[in-house]
């Protein structure tokens, strides 16, 4: 089972789940509601349910456990979690359950404590980008090191960015300081201004800050700085899973099929579904209108599927992830790159995106029609005859096909 949280914002203020809390969708200023979403290893929604918007994450696990355990009546269990969801605390708590084990990955702090204890060596990557080690801290656990060059290039690309958009804000404060000699800056409000600065994209750990009444000064701590990028590119994977059940490399497949959960989010917040914003007032209708939401999502899962054969997806991919490379970066399939080049299917048919599939499903209507030279004849309903294309995306869904109904 694969989980996560996210939230959407509210307009309005009677219904009690709506508080302030971690908005992930920008709109500062306004409540939300926080929701978490099961889905099973292919990314099928299973499940959702509604928490208070000042809910934390991570104590939103003992619930969907319970509901697992309990309404699903599921004896043997792996569930899936990012880093801030299953946190040492609630990995503490879910020992608890016989028959229910996890997937989730450890933090940096974590990481860099294995590294400089022993525990993980840098030197395992020289020749290969996956090695399962063990350590003391983690006592009947498995911990599968990774490390993706590719990630570790946009780490560091990301990091200069950051250092360069704090050093801009930094200079500011710079000249403006020493342009005040009239009437100088002091340390307080000096300081004010800096940690505004370095904080505002968390890059107060890798500079040094002189100041003083009047003066400031700043420079990069270059030995802080490389020292966090002997880490960049590594990840490490927890699991209580055993090797008879789940081999190091699948367990790193698991962990990344969270991806699933993040596209059901994002096709919740689309423009196809809009779970945003929330309006309703009456707390059961906050709770029926999620609950509705992630039905529509599930037909959407469903049509994608189906339709792929028509759709630029990649119709290899679930067998594919079961047999890559877990670390390396994903590489679409011949077939998949075929759609992208040759824009049609075998029987001669475009290829489209889902939403210009759907659009062109759309334009099969039934048409209600009236004779206006026999005043006397009765409306009736006409149904046109499929496209190509639709006849083959109806053939696809299983679905029987519609003909026109008269009415007397």
């Amino acid at each position: 089972m694969l989980y996560d949280v996210s939230s959407s914002y509210y307009e309005g203020r009677s219904c009690p789940l709506m508080q302030f809390g971690h908005d992930r969708d920008g709109k500062t200023g306004r409540p939300i509601v926080v929701y978490g979403v099961l889905t099973d290893a292919q990314g099928r929604p299973i499940a959702v349910q509604a928490y208070a918007g000042n809910t934390g994450d991570p104590s939103t696990v003992p619930d969907q456990v319970h509901k697992l355990r309990e309404q699903f009546g599921l004896q043997q269990v792996v569930l899936v979690g990012d880093r801030g969801m299953l946190t040492r605390t609630q990995i503490a708590k879910l020992k608890n359950y016989p028959g229910l084990g996890w997937i989730s990955a450890l933090r940096s702090a974590a990481i860099r404590e294995l590294v400089q204890g022993g525990a993980l060596q840098l030197s395992l990557f020289d020749d290969q980008n996956l090695a399962e080690i063990s350590s003391p801290e983690f006592p009947g656990e498995r911990l599968i090191a990774c490390h993706n060059p590719l990630l570790a290039e946009e780490r560091a690309r990301k990091r200069e960015d950051l250092l360069k958009a704090t050093e801009k804000l930094l200079e500011r404060i710079a000249r403006q300081v020493a342009r005040r000699t009239k009437t100088p800056l002091n340390a307080a409000e000096i300081g004010k201004k800096v940690g505004q600065a370095v904080n505002r994209f968390k890059m107060a750990k890798h500079f040094a800050l002189t100041i003083k009444d009047a003066a400031f000064g700043y420079a990069r701590r270059q030995e802080q700085i490389q020292r966090e990028a002997q880490l960049d590119g590594i990840y490490v994977i927890r699991t209580s899973e055993p090797r008879s059940r789940l081999s190091a490399a699948d367990t790193v497949r698991s962990y990344k099929s969270l991806a699933q959960v993040e596209h059901a989010f994002r096709c919740l917040k689309g423009i196809d579904i809009l779970v945003r914003p929330i309006r309703h007032r009456d707390e059961r209708r906050v709770r029926a209108h999620l609950f509705l939401c992630l039905l529509a999502y599930y037909v959407e899962w469903y049509m994608r599927k189906a339709l792929a054969p028509l759709l630029f997806d990649d119709e290899q991919l679930d067998q594919d992830r079961k047999r890559r490379d877990p670390v390396a970066p994903a590489k679409p399939s011949a077939s998949a790159q075929k759609k992208k080049t040759v824009r049609l299917t075998a029987e001669g048919l475009p290829i489209h995106s889902f939403e210009t599939l759907l659009a062109e499903l759309a334009t099969r209507c039934r048409n209600r029609c009236r004779i206006t030279s026999d005043s006397n004849s009765a409306p009736f309903s006409h149904l046109p005859e499929p496209t190509p294309l639709q006849q083959r995306a109806f053939e696809l869904l299983q679905l029987l096909p519609v003909t026109g109904i008269s009415h007397s």
